[in-house]
Parts: structure tokens; sequence; C-alpha cells
């Protein structure tokens, strides 16, 4: 199968990350964004966490440090909407992607999926669609304990350098996950063999997406 190029070796990308929590954007697409910089593409990213709180945010801002070292530009935006409590915050989150708007101009933005089982990231990628209604848009996939995992459209091949990087950074940075009994190398090394699997990567692994609305030219 003849794939298909976000950008080249040299080229430039604008990229808004969005995640409800500090580990999200990396589980659902640390990788993509590693093998990217790897591959010699120049990223600008745009990267904010919209809950954390105490120890959640040391970690979430050290994590994205070290993912973006090798961007060619990075925005870290930390905001302390109350965890597990986002469709109730509604209006207040919504008027902060209203002013995110006006700051950002994004050639692709990574969110989370619409069918997620937890209503903070439904509440994400809902507003996101809302509020940036003419940009590329993928949405990544946070294995859980729901069993939501779905059948995601769009596949991006990742190299084991960049999945092992990934995973490494994962177990470092969040201290405060590593007892919940999914959050492992087996758990993220598993899922991207699935999705390597599913689109024959080169390399053995990927990391999916649900792309709602993809224009070819």
């Amino acid at each position: 199968m003849k794939a298909l190029h976000f950008a080249g070796p040299g080229d430039r990308l604008s990229v808004l990350c969005l995640g409800a929590h500090s580990d999200d954007i990396e589980i659902g697409a640390g990788a993509t964004l590693l093998s990217l910089m790897e591959r010699g593409v120049q990223l600008d990213v745009h990267w904010c966490v919209l809950s954390g709180g105490g120890v959640r945010d040391l970690e979430a801002k050290q994590s994205a440090a070290d993912f973006l070292a090798n961007a060619a530009n990075s925005q870290f935006e930390m905001m302390s909407f109350r965890d597990g409590f986002f469709p109730e915050q509604g209006e207040a989150i919504k008027q902060w992607f209203e002013t995110l708007k006006q700051r950002v101009e994004p050639d692709l933005i990574l969110t989370h999926q619409r069918d997620d089982a937890h209503q903070d990231h439904r509440q994400v990628c809902r507003l996101t669609w809302n509020t940036f209604r003419d940009h590329q848009i993928l949405e990544y996939e946070v294995p859980k304990w729901d069993g939501d995992i779905g059948q995601p459209n769009v596949y991006v091949a990742v190299s084991a350098q960049a999945l092992q990087r990934k995973i490494e950074l994962l177990i470092a940075h969040f201290g405060s996950q590593r007892s919940k009994q999914w959050f492992d190398d087996e758990t993220f090394r598993g899922l991207a063999r699935i999705r390597g699997m599913e689109c024959r990567a080169p390399q053995r692994y990927a990391e999916a997406f649900f792309g709602r609305k993809l224009v070819l030219m």
C-alpha cells in the first residue's frame, strides 16, 4: 500500500497537541511526534494539557520538554480544569478553546477520539471539532480498563527507536501513574505492535488515529 506523507525531511509542520490529562498526548501520539522529528521534519508544536495539579503539572512539563527536545519550536500550556468534570465545566473550557483559536493556526491537530470512554476525553474532542472547523484533525487512542479500543482508519508507522524512546519517557516521567496496572511497557508496546501489524509497518510498530475528514490534493 502506498503511504501518504504529512511532511518530508526539512519540511515545516505546525502541530497542535491537545490532551485532557498530563500523559494523554504522549500515550496517544508520542511515537508519531518522535518519528516525524527523527525523519527530519521541522515541527512547530503547541502542546496543551487541560488538567493537572500538584505533581501532575511537573510531570507534564518535564515530559513535554523531553518529547519535544528536537522540535524546531515548541510552546507548552498547562490549564487547571478539574479532572473528571470536563462536561460540567463545558462553558469555561469552550471559552479557553476560543482564546486558543486566536493564538494558533496549525497544519495538524492531534486530539482525543470521539468515542473515548473517558468523559474528559470526549469533551476535548467535541470542542476541538467545534472550534477548529477548517483544520486537519486526527484523533488518537488511549488504552484503558474500559476496553474502548476501536477500529482506527489512519496509521502512522513509527520506528522501533521512536517507540522505545516513547516508552522510556513515559515510565521515567509519570511516576504518579506507575501504580496503575495498565501503565507499563507491555501495554504501550503491545498496542503499537497490533497497529503495526494492521498497517504492515516496516519496523513492526505504528500509532493509529481516527481521521473523520481527510482532504487529498
